[in-house]
């Protein structure tokens, strides 16, 4: 079963702790090609620099291409009800609420990849 976290940094500690955390570096890299919106995630990125990576990258397309955040989310496959709950007074909470979900997301797309194989 997909454990629940409780934060960004809960989840990539626990996907290096298992060995998928290259896995889940090149999933992430995968569907943010696939949305046609381009991150470096560069051989050998930390935990703390991916996950500011993403956070930047989505505070950038929140603010300067939506339709693009959109996408991306769309590609990702984050929940449209999850979003819409997400409770914040700026941009930059928001943000990280949705890198957190988008993380978990994928997360789940290489922890169920692992188990059940494909």
């Amino acid at each position: 079963m997909v454990k629940n976290f409780s934060n960004s940094s809960a989840l990539l500690k626990y996907a290096e702790d298992k060995d998928l955390y290259q896995n889940l570096v090149s999933q992430l890299q995968k569907d943010f090609v696939f949305a046609n919106v381009y991150v470096d995630f560069t051989p050998g990125i930390t935990p703390v620099e991916l996950k500011t990576r993403v956070l930047e990258k989505v505070y950038y397309l929140i603010m300067e291409k939506f339709s693009d955040y959109l996408n991306l989310l769309y590609i990702v496959d984050v929940p449209e009800k999850v979003v819409k709950s997400i409770e914040a007074t700026d941009v930059v909470e928001i943000s990280e609420q949705v890198t957190f979900e988008i993380l978990k997301r994928e997360w789940q797309k290489v922890w169920f990849r692992q188990e059940y194989g494909s």
